[in-house]
């Protein structure tokens, strides 16, 4: 790995809003079946924590153990962390509802995405968007009538783009079908 690639990896501060921000990141995304696992995940991204503050902020994060559909038991925080169609479905179903009719504009600059809305729903597009796992978005900055999407690389900003239009365009239709 060299320097530009090792700069670019995301870092946390070692307070606890980044520590419980890293915790929901690894259990949407990952299968953690046990504690133990969970802190050796932190300690590998460069985050130490004693098994009592794991277990604290696991009990009021309400993560729970449940039983996957593949018969295992692991952490959950209400969204079985698995990378299957379905639960980028199911993201998508939320960000539609959430989003339709507050883009009137989406345009990529290398790995930025600068996203316009109506006046005053940037900060609520943007957070709508940080609730989210979403794939290569790395962060959000909103303004009043404009939100900026910082992508992992200038394809993912592309393809976020589409994306964003894509799920925008399927919830205005949905509502026109309604009526």
């Amino acid at each position: 790995m060299n320097d530009s690639q090792s700069e670019s990896k995301l870092r946390h501060p070692m307070n606890r809003t980044a520590r419980l921000s890293v915790i929901q990141d690894i259990l949407t995304n990952s299968v953690v079946s046990s504690q133990a696992q969970l802190s050796q995940i932190l300690a590998d991204r460069g985050i130490e924590v004693t098994q009592a503050t794991l277990s604290r902020d696991l009990d009021e994060m309400k993560a729970v153990k449940t039983r996957l559909k593949s018969g295992e038991m692991a952490y959950t925080l209400g969204v079985e962390p698995e990378h299957d169609d379905v639960t980028a479905e199911k993201i998508d179903q939320q960000l539609s509802r959430g989003l339709s009719g507050l883009i009137t504009s989406a345009a990529a600059a290398r790995n930025l995405v600068i996203v316009h809305t109506p006046s005053g729903a940037a900060q609520y597009m943007a957070s709508v968007i940080d609730k989210q796992p979403i794939e290569d978005i790395l962060g959000t900055v909103a303004g009043d009538d404009t939100v900026l999407l910082v992508c992992s690389d200038d394809d993912a900003a592309i393809g976020r783009v589409k994306w964003l239009l894509d799920i925008v365009s399927r919830g205005q239709n949905a509502k026109a079908n309604k009526r």
